[in-house]
């Protein structure tokens, strides 16, 4: 079995704000996962110290691909990341805390950002607005991220 048979099929989103022309809206479901540092393995190598990124940013660039089909974004972008982290099992059922735990935002953002490089855009320095936000899923809501992009002027 291929990645891309294992991987749920893209689930694009519509607008979130009314003025925003949207080059890229989607979700992609899933635990997400932080990109740290990496550590030194010998011989040069260096290798991410978290085992789950890869298959995160593998999972983002094969939604965001079936999303977007044509060639990377040229230009100045706006891009806006809303992650849903996973609901821990002891939160209350009635409210739902801020998610001040690990992992960082901007650690899950590099993330993203790097898993589109090539796939939406040809460089994360494209990118001249960043909005990321990081909350605890609500009662039976999908863990993920909500990827929204704009060209901007």
């Amino acid at each position: 079995m291929t990645t891309a048979d294992a991987l749920p099929a893209p689930v694009t989103v519509g607008r979130a704000w009314p003025d925003a022309d949207w080059a890229l809206c989607v979700f992609v479901p899933g635990r997400p996962a932080a990109q740290g540092s990496k550590k030194h393995v010998g011989g040069g190598r260096l290798v991410e110290q978290s085992k789950a990124v890869a298959p995160w940013r593998t999972t983002v660039a094969w939604h965001a691909a079936q999303t977007h089909r044509g060639a990377p974004l040229d230009g100045p972008l706006r891009v806006v990341v809303d992650f849903v982290m996973p609901r821990p099992a002891a939160t209350p059922k009635r409210s739902t805390p801020p998610a001040i735990k690990r992992p960082d935002v901007d650690k899950l953002a590099r993330a993203v950002l790097d898993a589109l490089s090539e796939v939406i855009w040809r460089d994360d320095s494209q990118i001249v607005d960043l909005h990321v936000r990081k909350r605890l899923a609500q009662v039976d809501e999908q863990p993920g991220a909500l990827i929204r992009i704009q060209r901007t002027a």
